[in-house]
């Protein structure tokens, strides 16, 4: 065993506090849309506390320090352009904004109103089919990870029989996760990832600030300046031979970040738990700081880890981590609890253990927002579109729990079966782009362009689909294939968007009534909109800020982008002069460390800041969900009293 008591004391505190809380909640949850959407009742930092630690999940945080493993700190440089990019998607409320004022409660229901229910079913069947193989490998990454960093025993006897400890691990999680969704549903699951939240990133500042200050900063330095040329984990402009997480994994994420707004059903029950669109817009907003801490864990760690596997004063640390790696059956698994395994030798007592709570909250978070997710989208978009009446709100929460046991049934057995070959953020690419290779373009074309056609939306969806189908079967039967799943996922995108621009400019012309698709205009409904100035001056208008922003909204707005544009006048000034001028590694390493000591203190602030904001959006949504009066039928069911307006529909 590796944890002392008192690690194993942090972890079951953590454990305990979430389970009360969870099962506080029950009372709160009444309807079929409480189940799905929280009933529509959370705020800004909650929800961007909440759905960050959401799509973080341990199997994320084992990805990150994968990756930075090979990447080191040249990916941090090139990431700030990344952030023009966000801040411009967020401050615009790009696509979230537009998809909480269609009121659905799912994305496929809004592929319903917008084009057909034939074809709501069949993006309902590849969104499920796309979450639930990239979903596979989380309880088996997740469990190695425990099993590895633990020290727990790979075998068991148990009444005259040895047993793998493995799938008892993954059941013992599954477990936990499956708890907590079917306690409250979507009102459970955000109250536990808020929680979550918080410790998660109060634990990454604290093993920040603990490296920071108590590891030699020269022996970093020097270990990262003995590289080959071209494959610099220093300087961002010697990185041309770095295989897979280059420049090229980094472009492609940027139009996948502008292209796949969205687009990831994984925490789809967040775009639509949001007070109103306002909130779905500043939650965003909120995003780029939330995620200080985690990113920041994410870049410093794998650094720490890889100058202990490599500094010859600390070759005996090295030797334990090897020794262990060498039982790993596989590559990519040898790969994915490298940096864990040298966290375990390096961290004190009380750390490790609160490491290791954070990686049981993070695996908690991430599988029961998932499970809810795929479990919901199942029957509401591929189950419920065949039914002439909706469910009774009893046996509509029936079966949403029933399909998600499905869920983790599925995944249970995937993760005990699937051989992994290539690396976690790889794997998720490609099989992401099952769903999100297509309906990137199905999804902006439907919220932004009347033209759009129910033609175009099919043709995109299946193409994006079946190019990267391909690329899973070929990874599967081709070793090193030198197209990798981020490239796949690129080709996906390309094609869907062309195809889906000319099938709806050639096809018949239609409009459709944008009006009444995003509740506005004669269609607006009350409560949906807070105006607080009749009309904007034009300078506030110019950077994003509408009749529903307070002055509180427009300071968050000038901080964001005062943060996001330092950094990117940083980036310029410093690509200007590395293109004219030799740049030293010693230079290089001396602002590294300004940049990970200025993001530090602003991480402790943005800590402190979300756990005051998050608080009162806890509390204000328990109220709300009290006082509350529920519709019946909101339950994701599209009634329709009239011929639709779409003549497409039944095509």
């Amino acid at each position: 065993m590796n944890l002392t008591g008192l690690d194993w004391t942090l972890v079951a505190l953590l454990l305990a506090f979430m389970i009360i809380s969870v099962t506080a909640s029950k009372s709160l949850m009444k309807s079929v849309s409480d189940f799905l959407a929280a009933g529509r009742s959370a705020g800004r930092y909650i929800m961007s506390v909440s759905a960050g630690v959401a799509g973080l999940g341990a199997i994320t945080i084992v990805g990150n320090l994968e990756m930075n493993l090979v990447a080191g700190f040249s990916m941090a440089w090139w990431g700030m352009t990344m952030g023009v990019v966000i801040l411009i998607l967020k401050v615009s409320g790009w696509v979230i904004y537009r998809f909480r004022q269609t009121r659905a409660l799912t994305l496929a229901q809004f592929f319903e109103m917008r084009y057909s229910r034939s074809f709501r079913i069949f993006a309902g069947l590849v969104a499920f089919a796309s979450g639930l193989i990239n979903f596979g490998i989380f309880p088996a990454v997740g469990a190695r990870f425990f099993i590895y960093f633990c020290g727990l025993p790979q075998h068991f006897d148990l009444l005259g029989m040895t047993l793998s400890t493995f799938p008892l691990v993954m059941v013992a999680l599954l477990s936990i996760s499956l708890y907590f969704v079917f306690s409250g549903g979507q009102i459970a699951v955000i109250i536990a990832d808020f929680i979550q939240g918080v410790f998660i990133n109060l634990v990454f500042i604290a093993i920040l600030i603990y490296f920071f200050v108590q590891f030699d900063w020269s022996q970093i330095a020097t270990v990262l300046a003995d590289r080959p040329v071209g494959q610099s984990l220093i300087n961002p402009f010697d990185t041309s031979h770095v295989k897979d997480f280059n420049f090229w994994y980094f472009l492609i994420g940027i139009f996948g970040v502008i292209y796949g707004a969205m687009s990831w059903q994984g925490t789809q029950a967040y775009n639509s738990s949001a007070r109103n669109a306002h909130e779905a817009k500043m939650g965003g907003v909120l995003d780029g700081w939330r995620g200080l801490p985690q990113n920041l864990f994410f870049l410093f760690l794998p650094i720490i880890a890889y100058t202990v596997l490599n500094h010859p004063d600390l070759l005996g640390l090295a030797s334990k981590v090897q020794g262990t790696l060498t039982t790993v059956d596989g590559e990519a698994i040898r790969s994915q609890l490298t940096v864990p395994l040298v966290l375990v030798e390096i961290l004190p007592k009380g750390l490790v253990g609160a490491f290791v709570a954070v990686m049981l909250a993070a695996f908690i978070s991430t599988h029961d927002t998932y499970l809810h997710s795929w479990g919901s989208i199942f029957i509401q978009d591929v189950i419920m579109p065949f039914r002439t009446e909706p469910y009774s709100p009893k046996t509509h929460l029936k079966v949403l729990r029933w399909s998600i046991f499905g869920v983790a049934v599925f995944i249970f057995t995937f993760s005990m079966l699937f051989k992994q070959s290539q690396y976690i953020f790889l794997f998720f690419a490609i099989t992401g782009a099952i769903f999100a290779g297509g309906s990137g373009a199905v999804i902006i074309g439907g919220l932004y362009w009347k033209r759009g056609s129910t033609a175009a939306a099919w043709t995109a969806m299946l193409t994006g689909s079946s190019i990267a189908v391909g690329g899973i079967i070929i990874h599967q039967v081709v070793d090193d294939f030198p197209i990798n799943g981020q490239m796949f996922w690129a080709i996906a995108m390309f094609a869907s968007t062309l195809l889906y621009v000319l099938v709806s400019l050639l096809g018949p012309k239609h409009e459709h009534d944008m009006d009444e698709l995003l509740n506005r205009g004669t269609f607006a409904m009350e409560d949906e909109q807070r105006v607080i100035t009749p009309e904007p001056s034009r300078g506030w208008k110019l950077l994003g800020m509408g009749r529903e922003f307070t002055r509180g909204d427009k300071l968050i707005y000038i901080g964001n982008y005062v943060w996001t544009l330092g950094w990117t006048l940083v980036f310029v000034v410093g690509t200007i002069y590395n293109l004219s001028h030799d740049v030293s590694n010693e230079a290089w390493m001396k602002f590294w460390r300004i940049y990970l000591l200025i993001h530090i203190i602003m991480a402790s602030a943005v800590f402190l800041w979300f756990v005051i904001g998050g608080l009162s959006d806890l509390k204000q949504m328990i109220t709300r969900l009290r006082t509350l009066v529920r519709d019946s039928n909101d339950d994701g069911f599209v009634r329709r009293t009239a011929a639709p307006l779409n003549p497409e529909e039944e095509r």
